[in-house]
This record gives structure tokens, sequence and C-alpha cells, in this order.
């Protein structure tokens, strides 16, 4: 599924957000009104948190980082606050980023500090605020891949929130996790006796697998993709998935485009031609492992700059090769010049896009049009 970008906008006026809440094995026959309008209300309210970022002139950056901490504060999604349990009946949390291109309001970072992964946290409120923590920081975190005490560890001493483990609970969430099990689902943990009304949320997903994610252009031309998840329930202990693996789960790069091949790429070197830039960004949601055994958001990426295949085309022949494999699953991709695609090889994955004219548009099962 792609959705089409308006001609009306000059590059230095274009900005896009994208996001998905996950995908899954969700039922439209199984669904209600209620459940659906929940969904795409959340959707909305994370397109526009990120909107108003883009709209003001701001960081693709902190776009995307606005509507995921929206969709990690609210219990529907498994990110965040509605992250799954582990076999072992604890939270371990994931996240990511990575920019196309340094952001323009930290113009000290290097160019070669492309992303940054975060896994195995058990105590970050807002995974997505720690990466960027950590992004905008390479003195204290220099690396690429951070995990457990470490990363939040860090987190804290530049600002982040951090909570108790108890935070992640969620009544539903413990239920799903016991009876998948085969476990008795009572008693409940000592620790949920605080008001829980995570079982009146109306989910459509069961024993998700799926993530949140959002892709960004801001009017610089920059693009940034963050995802982050809770994993996918009952996972081992110390699990780590496609969410912080580079190339796998997360993807943006931007490069300098020559349609005549390695022959014009040496010529244009040599006689110092302009180059067209080309940029993409990439967030997936689905069986992880999967996207980890077939690098499955870079390659969109080289299927673009190397085949030379509409992002829409690319984005499709990989989520169709991990089906393939066995792997269920989406992605939300943008290129720099607005093209926006969210191609699924499942029944559902919820989704949103919103433009330069503040229009939020949202779907969630396979057939769904964006309205």
């Amino acid at each position: 599924m792609s959705e089409k970008q308006p001609l009306l906008h000059s590059m230095g006026q274009r900005h896009v957000l994208v996001v998905h809440g996950g995908a899954g094995t969700m039922s439209k026959e199984g669904s209600t009104p209620a459940q659906r309008a929940a969904y795409k209300a959340s959707l909305r309210a994370a397109l526009e948190a990120g909107y108003n970022v883009l709209h003001n002139g701001g960081e693709a950056m902190d776009a995307v980082v606005a509507a995921v901490s929206i969709m990690e504060d609210n219990p529907l999604f498994n990110s965040g606050k509605g992250s799954v349990f582990n076999v072992a009946g604890k939270n371990e949390l994931e996240a990511s980023l990575m920019l196309s291109k340094p952001p323009a309001s930290h113009p000290d970072i290097p160019t070669s500090r492309r992303g940054l992964g975060v896994t195995l946290l058990t105590r970050t409120r807002n995974p997505s605020q720690l990466v960027r923590a950590l992004y905008l920081s390479p003195s204290a975190a220099p690396h690429t891949f951070l995990s457990g005490a470490t990363a939040e560890s860090l987190g804290e001493s530049l600002g982040v929130q951090l909570v108790d483990p108890s935070y992640f609970f969620t009544e539903r969430r413990w239920r799903e996790h016991r009876r998948a099990l085969g476990l008795p689902e009572e008693p409940l943990p000592e620790h949920s006796a605080s008001a829980d009304d995570s079982l009146l949320m109306p989910r459509l997903d069961q024993l998700p697998t799926g993530t949140v994610g959002a892709v960004a252009l801001d009017i610089r031309g920059c693009i940034a993709a963050l995802t982050s998840t809770g994993g996918r329930t009952n996972k081992l202990v110390g699990r780590i998935g496609d969410t912080p693996s580079m190339g796998s789960g997360f993807w943006a790069e931007q490069w300098s485009n020559s349609k005549g091949g390695w022959v014009q790429s040496i010529l244009n070197r040599v006689f110092n031609s302009k180059q067209e830039p080309r940029a993409v960004g990439v967030s997936g949601t689905g069986d992880g492992d999967y996207f980890i055994r077939l690098n499955t958001a870079v390659t969109i990426a080289r299927r673009v700059q190397y085949l030379h295949e509409p992002l829409e085309v690319a984005a499709q022949r990989a989520v169709e090769d991990l089906l393939m494999e066995g792997g269920i699953g989406g992605v939300i991709a943008l290129d720099d010049l607005g093209n926006v695609t969210m191609p699924l090889n499942c029944p559902g994955m919820y989704r949103g896009v919103i433009r330069e004219d503040g229009v939020p548009k949202t779907a969630i099962f396979a057939d769904d049009i964006l309205d």
C-alpha cells in the first residue's frame, strides 16, 4: 500500500510523517467499531504530535520521538507502558533511531554517526527518548548498540526518566503471557494492586510480536526512523530482536544518486560532477527474527539505490520475501521526495500518515483505505 504525495510543495516546504503501531493477526470480522475507533484515535494523536514539530520547522528526529512517545504511553501498543512479558514474566524493551544525515540543530554530530539501538531495558519509561539522548551524546555513548543497565544509567545522567519495573505491568498483557504458557492467570503479582484499566482497553491483536515506529521527513530533507517495542510475547530472557538491530528492523540513509552505474560514478568523482542526493527511511514491525535473517530494512534501501526501483516496489518485494521465508509483518517507508509506502503481508497493521495539510489518515486492516 502506498500513499501518493501531492505536487504542490517545493522541496523546501515538504514535510511528511508516517507511523505504525504494529502488525499481526487481528481480525476485521472479529473487531468492533469501538475497537477500531480507539486504535485510529491513538494513531491520529501520534501523527498530530509529530506534525506539530514538523509544521513549526522542527527536526525529523524530534518529530518521530514525539509521535512514538505518544504510543509508548498508550497500553494499546506493544511498547513502553503496553509492553509484553517475556517467558519469565518480565519486561525487556528495545528501541532504535537512525537519521539520513545529522540533525541541523546539532552540527557537532559526525556524519558517520548514523544511528543507535538499545535493548534489554527494564526501567526506561520512554525508550524513544533514551535512544535520542544517547544518539546526541557521542562522547558518552560512542557505540552503535547498547544494552541494559549501562544504557539506562547513561540515559539517566542525560535526564531520561527511569521508572520502577512495575510501571510496565498491565493486567491484560499479564493474562496473555500466563495463558499462552498454560499457567494460572491468578493471583496477580503483588505490585498490580494499584488501579489498572488495561482490561478496558479494546485490543485487536493477541500475543503481539509487533512494535511501534515512525519515519519523518523534515523541511531540510533529513529523514529519521525510530522504532520501539516490548518484543514478542513470551520471548526467551535476553532475546534481542530486529528493533535495535541496524539494517534489520530500521534504516535511514542518504546517498548521491547516479543512474550511470559504477563507471559513471567514477567519472562523476573525477570531474567533480554534481550528483542528485537521495534518501530513504524504514521502520519494520512483525516477526523480528525474519527481519534479521533477511536484513529487511536495509534491503529496501539497497533496492532503491542500486536497482533504481521505486520505493513502493522495493518495500513490497522485501515484505513478500519475508512471507516466503515464513515471517509475517510489514514496514513503513518514506523517501526524500515524500513518497510513502506501507506494505504488509498479514491481516493488519496499524498505520497512518500526515502531510503538510495537517490531515491525519489512518488504516488498520490489509484492505483498508487510508482515511
